[in-house]
Protein backbone atom coordinates (compact mmCIF):
# COMPACT_ATOMS: atom_id res chain seq x y z
CA UNK A 1 0.00 0.00 0.00
CA UNK A 2 1.56 3.43 -0.86
CA UNK A 3 1.01 4.95 2.42
CA UNK A 4 3.78 7.37 3.14
CA UNK A 5 4.63 10.77 2.79
CA UNK A 6 0.33 11.36 2.81
CA UNK A 7 -2.06 12.97 4.63
CA UNK A 8 -2.59 11.62 8.06
CA UNK A 9 -6.01 12.02 10.33
CA UNK A 10 -6.32 14.27 12.79
CA UNK A 11 -9.15 12.09 15.01
CA UNK A 12 -5.97 9.59 16.53
CA UNK A 13 -5.88 9.72 20.31
CA UNK A 14 -2.53 7.91 21.28
CA UNK A 15 -3.05 6.18 24.46
CA UNK A 16 -0.12 4.01 23.91
CA UNK A 17 2.38 5.22 26.74
CA UNK A 18 0.25 4.66 29.46
CA UNK A 19 1.27 1.12 30.06
CA UNK A 20 0.87 0.47 34.10
CA UNK A 21 -1.73 -1.17 36.43
CA UNK A 22 -3.21 -3.10 34.02
CA UNK A 23 -4.18 -6.05 36.38
CA UNK A 24 -6.43 -4.01 38.75
CA UNK A 25 -7.84 -2.86 35.69
CA UNK A 26 -9.20 -5.80 34.28
CA UNK A 27 -11.00 -7.44 37.20
CA UNK A 28 -11.28 -10.72 37.96
CA UNK A 29 -13.73 -11.79 34.81
CA UNK A 30 -11.60 -9.78 32.62
CA UNK A 31 -8.15 -11.20 33.58
CA UNK A 32 -9.75 -14.89 33.26
CA UNK A 33 -10.72 -13.87 29.59
CA UNK A 34 -7.20 -12.88 28.97
CA UNK A 35 -5.91 -15.97 30.39
CA UNK A 36 -8.63 -18.13 28.34
CA UNK A 37 -7.56 -16.14 25.24
CA UNK A 38 -3.84 -16.42 25.84
CA UNK A 39 -4.18 -20.64 26.71
CA UNK A 40 -5.75 -21.03 23.05
CA UNK A 41 -3.75 -19.22 20.99
CA UNK A 42 -0.74 -19.50 22.80
CA UNK A 43 -0.50 -15.67 23.33
CA UNK A 44 1.87 -14.70 25.91
CA UNK A 45 -0.36 -11.98 28.42
CA UNK A 46 2.55 -11.34 30.82
CA UNK A 47 2.48 -8.02 29.45
CA UNK A 48 -1.43 -7.78 30.03
CA UNK A 49 -2.00 -9.31 33.33
CA UNK A 50 1.68 -7.54 34.63
CA UNK A 51 2.48 -4.64 35.95
CA UNK A 52 4.99 -2.32 34.92
CA UNK A 53 4.77 1.72 34.23
CA UNK A 54 4.84 3.59 31.09
CA UNK A 55 7.23 2.48 28.45
CA UNK A 56 8.55 4.56 25.38
CA UNK A 57 7.34 3.78 21.91
CA UNK A 58 10.05 1.76 20.11
CA UNK A 59 10.52 2.56 16.02
CA UNK A 60 7.74 0.00 14.97
CA UNK A 61 5.15 1.18 17.48
CA UNK A 62 5.48 4.63 15.62
CA UNK A 63 5.49 3.53 12.15
CA UNK A 64 2.28 1.41 13.02
CA UNK A 65 0.77 4.66 14.73
CA UNK A 66 1.65 6.60 11.58
CA UNK A 67 0.52 4.16 9.09
CA UNK A 68 -2.98 4.13 10.63
CA UNK A 69 -3.17 7.48 10.77
CA UNK A 70 -2.91 7.63 7.30
CA UNK A 71 -5.43 4.76 6.68
CA UNK A 72 -8.39 6.52 8.68
CA UNK A 73 -7.52 9.39 6.81
CA UNK A 74 -8.37 7.45 3.59
CA UNK A 75 -11.54 6.18 5.29
CA UNK A 76 -12.77 9.96 6.21
CA UNK A 77 -12.21 11.22 2.66
CA UNK A 78 -14.03 8.17 1.28
CA UNK A 79 -17.00 7.42 3.44
CA UNK A 80 -17.42 11.49 3.67
CA UNK A 81 -18.13 11.45 0.02
CA UNK A 82 -19.82 8.09 -0.13
CA UNK A 83 -22.38 8.06 2.01
CA UNK A 84 -24.42 10.68 1.49
CA UNK A 85 -24.67 9.78 -2.20
CA UNK A 86 -25.10 6.42 -1.32
CA UNK A 87 -27.25 6.36 1.49
CA UNK A 88 -28.57 10.26 1.88
CA UNK A 89 -26.45 10.45 5.74
CA UNK A 90 -23.81 13.07 6.76
CA UNK A 91 -20.68 11.08 7.55
CA UNK A 92 -19.24 11.79 11.16
CA UNK A 93 -15.75 11.36 11.49
CA UNK A 94 -14.95 8.75 14.28
CA UNK A 95 -11.58 8.88 17.09
CA UNK A 96 -9.31 6.28 16.76
CA UNK A 97 -7.74 5.11 19.85
CA UNK A 98 -4.48 3.32 19.98
CA UNK A 99 -3.70 1.67 23.14
CA UNK A 100 -1.65 -1.17 24.68
CA UNK A 101 -2.59 -3.51 27.37
CA UNK A 102 -5.90 -2.98 28.25
CA UNK A 103 -8.00 0.43 27.93
CA UNK A 104 -10.83 1.71 29.30
CA UNK A 105 -13.78 2.97 27.00
CA UNK A 106 -18.14 3.51 26.93
CA UNK A 107 -19.17 0.19 26.10
CA UNK A 108 -16.25 -0.80 29.34
CA UNK A 109 -12.98 -2.10 30.04
CA UNK A 110 -11.32 -4.31 26.88
CA UNK A 111 -8.01 -6.02 26.83
CA UNK A 112 -5.42 -6.23 23.76
CA UNK A 113 -6.33 -10.19 23.49
CA UNK A 114 -9.72 -9.31 22.36
CA UNK A 115 -8.53 -8.00 19.51
CA UNK A 116 -9.63 -4.51 17.76
CA UNK A 117 -13.15 -2.99 18.01
CA UNK A 118 -15.12 -0.38 17.83
CA UNK A 119 -17.84 1.42 20.70
CA UNK A 120 -21.05 3.03 19.35
CA UNK A 121 -21.25 4.77 23.27
CA UNK A 122 -18.54 7.08 22.55
CA UNK A 123 -18.05 6.67 18.66
CA UNK A 124 -14.60 5.39 18.96
CA UNK A 125 -12.37 2.25 17.53
CA UNK A 126 -10.14 0.68 19.99
CA UNK A 127 -6.53 -0.59 18.56
CA UNK A 128 -3.86 -2.19 20.15
CA UNK A 129 -1.42 -1.98 17.74
CA UNK A 130 0.60 -5.18 18.63
CA UNK A 131 -2.58 -6.93 17.03
CA UNK A 132 -1.34 -6.55 13.80
CA UNK A 133 2.35 -8.07 15.02
CA UNK A 134 -0.08 -10.81 16.29
CA UNK A 135 -1.27 -11.46 12.44
CA UNK A 136 1.91 -11.61 11.07
CA UNK A 137 3.95 -13.99 13.36
CA UNK A 138 0.94 -16.49 14.70
CA UNK A 139 -1.78 -16.21 11.87
CA UNK A 140 -0.14 -15.97 8.70
CA UNK A 141 -1.87 -12.64 7.92
CA UNK A 142 0.85 -9.74 7.52
CA UNK A 143 1.34 -7.24 5.22
CA UNK A 144 0.35 -3.19 5.62
CA UNK A 145 -2.95 -3.73 3.61
CA UNK A 146 -3.70 -6.79 5.88
CA UNK A 147 -3.47 -4.42 8.79
CA UNK A 148 -5.99 -1.38 6.82
CA UNK A 149 -8.09 -3.64 6.47
CA UNK A 150 -8.44 -4.38 10.06
CA UNK A 151 -9.41 -0.67 10.47
CA UNK A 152 -11.34 0.00 7.71
CA UNK A 153 -13.66 -3.18 8.89
CA UNK A 154 -13.98 -1.12 12.20
CA UNK A 155 -15.20 2.03 10.41
CA UNK A 156 -17.31 -0.32 8.32
CA UNK A 157 -18.84 -0.67 12.07
CA UNK A 158 -19.20 3.19 12.55
CA UNK A 159 -21.27 3.09 8.81
CA UNK A 160 -23.15 1.10 10.62
CA UNK A 161 -23.96 2.94 13.92
CA UNK A 162 -24.35 6.21 11.80
CA UNK A 163 -27.15 4.52 9.55
CA UNK A 164 -28.59 3.01 12.30
CA UNK A 165 -28.03 -1.21 11.93
CA UNK A 166 -25.63 -1.06 14.67
CA UNK A 167 -28.71 -0.04 16.96
CA UNK A 168 -31.20 -2.25 15.22
CA UNK A 169 -28.72 -5.20 15.94
CA UNK A 170 -28.18 -4.80 19.28
CA UNK A 171 -32.04 -4.73 19.74
CA UNK A 172 -32.53 -7.83 17.93
CA UNK A 173 -29.68 -10.07 19.76
CA UNK A 174 -31.18 -9.45 22.66
CA UNK A 175 -34.96 -10.40 21.74
CA UNK A 176 -33.91 -13.63 20.31
CA UNK A 177 -32.05 -17.02 21.57
CA UNK A 178 -28.17 -17.08 21.30
CA UNK A 179 -28.33 -18.89 18.46
CA UNK A 180 -29.83 -16.28 17.14
CA UNK A 181 -28.11 -13.70 18.34
CA UNK A 182 -24.53 -15.69 16.81
CA UNK A 183 -26.11 -15.54 13.40
CA UNK A 184 -27.28 -11.61 13.19
CA UNK A 185 -23.89 -10.88 14.45
CA UNK A 186 -22.44 -12.61 11.63
CA UNK A 187 -24.51 -10.62 9.37
CA UNK A 188 -23.31 -7.18 10.99
CA UNK A 189 -19.76 -8.73 10.79
CA UNK A 190 -20.05 -9.41 7.72
CA UNK A 191 -21.64 -6.75 6.22
CA UNK A 192 -18.47 -4.70 7.93
CA UNK A 193 -16.28 -6.83 5.72
CA UNK A 194 -18.20 -5.47 2.62
CA UNK A 195 -18.16 -1.93 3.66
CA UNK A 196 -14.15 -2.79 4.20
CA UNK A 197 -14.23 -3.73 0.34
CA UNK A 198 -16.00 -0.96 -0.69
CA UNK A 199 -13.59 1.60 0.63
CA UNK A 200 -10.60 -0.30 -0.60
CA UNK A 201 -12.38 -0.23 -4.50
CA UNK A 202 -13.44 3.26 -4.11
CA UNK A 203 -9.90 4.75 -2.22
CA UNK A 204 -8.03 2.90 -5.46
CA UNK A 205 -10.34 5.02 -7.79
CA UNK A 206 -9.69 7.45 -5.98
CA UNK A 207 -5.92 7.77 -5.01
CA UNK A 208 -4.43 4.66 -6.59
CA UNK A 209 -2.80 3.33 -3.19
CA UNK A 210 -2.87 -0.50 -4.11
CA UNK A 211 -0.32 -2.30 -4.40
CA UNK A 212 0.47 -5.82 -6.25
CA UNK A 213 -0.35 -8.06 -3.59
CA UNK A 214 -2.69 -6.06 -1.32
CA UNK A 215 -5.93 -7.10 -2.10
CA UNK A 216 -4.39 -11.05 -1.09
CA UNK A 217 -3.49 -9.61 1.98
CA UNK A 218 -6.58 -8.10 2.71
CA UNK A 219 -7.65 -11.54 1.70
CA UNK A 220 -5.59 -13.41 3.96
CA UNK A 221 -6.49 -11.61 7.11
CA UNK A 222 -10.29 -12.39 6.54
CA UNK A 223 -10.10 -15.73 6.21
CA UNK A 224 -7.06 -15.93 9.07
CA UNK A 225 -10.32 -14.33 11.60
CA UNK A 226 -12.67 -16.87 10.03
CA UNK A 227 -14.33 -18.07 13.52
CA UNK A 228 -14.24 -21.54 11.90
CA UNK A 229 -10.26 -21.14 11.34
CA UNK A 230 -9.98 -19.57 14.93
CA UNK A 231 -11.67 -22.37 16.17
CA UNK A 232 -9.65 -24.56 14.74
CA UNK A 233 -6.08 -23.40 15.38
CA UNK A 234 -7.38 -23.09 18.76
CA UNK A 235 -7.87 -27.10 18.87
CA UNK A 236 -11.27 -27.21 19.21
CA UNK A 237 -13.67 -28.63 16.18
CA UNK A 238 -15.55 -25.68 14.85
CA UNK A 239 -19.35 -25.28 15.97
CA UNK A 240 -21.04 -22.68 13.26
CA UNK A 241 -23.85 -22.11 15.79
CA UNK A 242 -21.39 -20.45 18.25
CA UNK A 243 -20.16 -18.30 15.22
CA UNK A 244 -20.25 -14.37 15.73
CA UNK A 245 -18.07 -12.66 13.00
CA UNK A 246 -18.46 -15.56 10.03
CA UNK A 247 -16.12 -18.11 8.47
CA UNK A 248 -13.10 -17.45 6.37
CA UNK A 249 -14.92 -17.97 2.94
CA UNK A 250 -17.72 -15.34 4.10
CA UNK A 251 -15.19 -13.14 5.56
CA UNK A 252 -13.55 -13.21 2.19
CA UNK A 253 -16.80 -13.30 -0.24
CA UNK A 254 -18.25 -10.07 1.65
CA UNK A 255 -15.23 -8.67 1.60
CA UNK A 256 -14.93 -8.89 -2.60
CA UNK A 257 -18.45 -8.38 -2.86
CA UNK A 258 -18.04 -4.41 -1.64
CA UNK A 259 -14.65 -4.57 -3.47
CA UNK A 260 -15.79 -5.40 -6.73
CA UNK A 261 -19.21 -3.15 -6.21
CA UNK A 262 -18.12 -0.13 -4.77
CA UNK A 263 -22.05 0.25 -3.59
CA UNK A 264 -23.37 -0.06 -0.15
CA UNK A 265 -26.50 -1.54 -1.80
CA UNK A 266 -24.64 -4.76 -2.58
CA UNK A 267 -23.80 -5.42 1.28
CA UNK A 268 -26.94 -5.83 2.44
CA UNK A 269 -25.93 -8.93 4.23
CA UNK A 270 -29.06 -8.77 5.95
CA UNK A 271 -31.52 -9.42 3.12
CA UNK A 272 -29.87 -12.45 1.48
CA UNK A 273 -31.11 -15.97 2.86
CA UNK A 274 -27.54 -16.93 3.96
CA UNK A 275 -24.73 -14.76 3.87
Amino acid sequence: MKWRGRRGSGNIEDRRGARGARAGSLGLGGMLVVLAVGYFFGIDVSPIVGGGGNAPLDRQDQEWGEFVSVVLADTEEIWATTLPEQAGIAYADPTLVLFSGVVQSACGGASSAMGPFYCPGDRKIYLDTDFFDLMRDRMNAGGDFAAAYVVAHEVGHHVQNLTGVLSAVNRARSEGSETRANQISVRAELQADCYAGLWARRAQDRFGTLEQGDIQEALGAAHAVGDDVIQSSAGTTPMPDSFTHGTAEQRQTWFLQGFRSGDMRQCDTFSVRTP
